[in-house]
């Protein structure tokens, strides 16, 4: 379970390395520790869990649909069910053919 914050963990990594950061390169940092980490985690893990595939796989052959589902799930600030992004996945034709659903 993650129990630091993602603050205190980019700290912790620059103080180990004897890195003096900018404010920028700590915020851009943190950032990547923070929600925009777990939003693609979540998106990557959509992917797998539902529609059994990596995202660059056919019938995409590119991130077009990882991208979209990303952006979406940051405009909504993590919350996947305002993004409506379960629904989507689980309510898709690639998804339902798995169990011989049209």
């Amino acid at each position: 379970m993650w129990t630091t914050r993602p603050a205190q963990f980019v700290s912790s990594l620059f103080a180990n390395a004897s890195v003096t950061p900018s404010a920028t390169e700590r915020q851009a940092a943190t950032d990547e520790f923070g929600s925009a980490e777990f939003n693609r985690a979540f998106v990557l893990m959509e992917c797998f869990a539902d529609l059994r595939r990596d995202p660059n796989s056919l019938p995409d052959a590119d991130y077009t649909g990882y991208d979209f589902w990303l952006t979406k799930l940051n405009q909504f600030n993590g919350n996947f069910v305002n993004a409506e992004m379960v629904k989507a996945f689980i309510s898709s034709t690639e998804y339902r053919q798995r169990f011989g659903a049209n």
